[in-house]
């Protein structure tokens, strides 16, 4: 092999190893990538049903609904426009309470529940996450005043 061919074969392999790493690290990013929404974004959008999702919002004042012979929760998330029902099978954080903060990840199924395999609760009164706070802060702006009446549940 002439040098000439010896550094073509050297860069054309070092092309492809490199393709190959990025490939492996775009994948990785792919199967953790988690999207923040609203339960008014949610009813908006279609989403695909059992993706990996954020939701947050508030825990709506009571919904929430103990499971009395197991660690089954369900409750309803709200952003003062639209409520999503929630379903939570685990230990609930400290700070969960109605009328707080929370961001639940996990899956919406086939029927419009989301069911969480894990819950968040905000830290204190003054903090909520800027992406939940804009989203809230979007969803009150755009909703008419025929929708805080009931009329779209």
């Amino acid at each position: 092999m002439k040098g000439r061919t010896r550094r073509a074969c050297g860069v054309a392999a070092g092309l492809v190893t490199l393709g190959g790493a990025a490939l492996l690290v775009l994948n990785a990013f792919n199967s953790n990538v988690m999207f923040f929404v609203t339960p008014s974004q949610l009813a908006a959008d279609s989403v695909a049903p059992m993706a990996r999702l954020r939701v947050g919002g508030l825990v709506e004042r009571g919904s929430v609904q103990r499971d009395p012979e197991g660690l089954t929760v369900r409750f309803m998330i709200t952003d003062t426009a639209r409520e999503i029902p929630v379903v939570y099978r685990g230990v609930l954080p400290d700070l969960f309470r109605e009328g707080r903060g929370v961001v639940a990840q996990g899956r919406l199924s086939p029927e419009g529940v989301f069911v969480a395999d894990q819950v968040l609760a905000k830290h204190d009164e003054n903090y909520m996450p800027p992406d939940a706070a804009e989203a809230i802060r979007r969803a009150r702006s755009t909703v008419k005043v025929s929708d805080r009446t009931g009329a779209l549940r």
